[in-house]
């Protein structure tokens, strides 16, 4: 189906339709509709008028579909030709809308404004104290770092933990079991693998 004659109104009940393809489908109120009474303030010639005018601007609506269809077409294949893909051409957007915006007052307004910001003295003033509040929590969380590992190490050095530490490895000892030459014995995985084809 040719797509300049294809009905591109979105909202009519023959969208996709083909201009030949209509031309059997009576639809309500279509031009040459007899059945519909006129109006009471026409006459007939008027009404007559009325569906010619309507049927001229209707052939120059489908005209004029089809001249922007080619026009769409010839551009699409200039850009082609001229290696402009729609992502070239999406770079190109956003960079000419970001130097609109840095050209804009709005812009140039807010970034003044920043700028006396910055060097107000309560900027200054606030810069300063969460300066020093970082530096000191930055000490806290290392002088707390220091205080665990020291902990750490305390315990691991403490007579429960190694009597734990004891008890572990003889009850390892015990499940997995000791090697003549002093060496750990493999787990039965290990000793006995798994076969990876069935007999069936």
């Amino acid at each position: 189906m040719d797509t300049a004659n294809q009905d591109i109104n979105l909202n009519s009940p023959n969208k996709g339709l083909g201009t030949n393809d209509l031309a059997d489908v009576p639809v309500e109120g279509a031009v040459g509709n007899a059945e519909r009474p006129l109006p009471p303030n026409l006459t007939e010639e008027e009404a007559e008028e009325l569906r010619t005018e309507l049927t001229k601007v209707e052939e120059e609506i489908h005209t004029l579909r089809q001249v922007l269809s080619a026009k769409e077409k010839h551009a699409t294949e200039l850009k082609r030709k001229l290696g402009l893909s729609p992502l070239t051409e999406f770079k190109q957007n956003i960079t000419k809308g970001w130097q609109d915006v840095q050209t804009s007052n709005a812009y140039l307004s807010a970034t003044s404004t920043l700028d006396d910001i910055a060097q107000s003295e309560a900027y200054k003033k606030t810069q300063e104290t969460l300066s020093q509040a970082g530096q000191k929590t930055s000490l806290a969380f290392s002088t707390m770092g220091t205080a665990i590992s020291r902990k750490l190490g305390d315990m691991r050095n403490s007579p429960t933990f190694k009597s734990f530490e004891d008890k572990v490895g003889n009850l390892k000892t015990k499940v997995v079991g000791a090697q003549p030459n002093g060496e750990e014995a493999q787990s039965p995985q290990e000793t006995n693998p798994v076969q990876d084809k069935a007999p069936f």
